[in-house]
């Protein structure tokens, strides 16, 4: 399939450079960081949130844990895990389960991670499950800047953040 139309026009629009990695098929975002030899920390997943008020696309590293306490506390909202029988209709370009870090893009609310702020390139699904979009600091910082962030998750290996 490779990257999303969504996505392609997105970028193209915001200006932003970016490249395609290309990998073995894999059912994770973590599992594409090891088939695409990346360390961890610089692939970033989206876990898909919703409430009454509707959807929000967190986004962390993949070595990482989402609390989703701390969203809720952030954004003042009483969010819980999204099925993903929901994301066909979120992410209708994108193959099922390889949900893009880009939810701007489709129109839903995002909340990143600071810790993606301090990574020199960050790598994101591009829409299916054998390619991921790469960024360098300055196009993902770009595409973020305007979209709340905190501290949203805990590191697997740490146990919590480390600031």
């Amino acid at each position: 399939m490779a990257i999303a139309k969504t996505l392609i026009n997105y970028l193209e629009e915001k200006g932003v450079n970016y490249d395609l990695v290309e990998h073995a098929h894999t059912s994770t975002s973590f599992a594409s960081a090891r088939a695409s030899d990346l360390p961890p920390h610089q692939v970033a997943k989206a876990v898909v949130l919703k409430d009454g008020d509707g959807y929000v696309v967190s986004v962390l590293p993949t070595n990482h844990t989402l609390e989703i306490d701390w969203v809720n506390e952030e954004l003042n909202r009483n969010l819980e895990l999204a099925c993903e029988d929901e994301f066909k209709s979120l992410f209708k370009d994108c193959e099922a389960g390889a949900v893009p870090a880009l939810g701007d893009a489709y129109g839903i609310q995002v909340i990143w991670d600071d810790d993606l702020a301090y990574t020199a390139d960050v790598y994101i699904e591009a829409g299916d499950h054998e390619h991921l979009i790469w960024l360098d600091r300055k196009a993902f910082k770009t595409l973020m800047s305007s979209l709340p962030h905190t501290v949203i998750s805990k590191d697997e290996e740490v146990g919590c953040w480390k600031y």
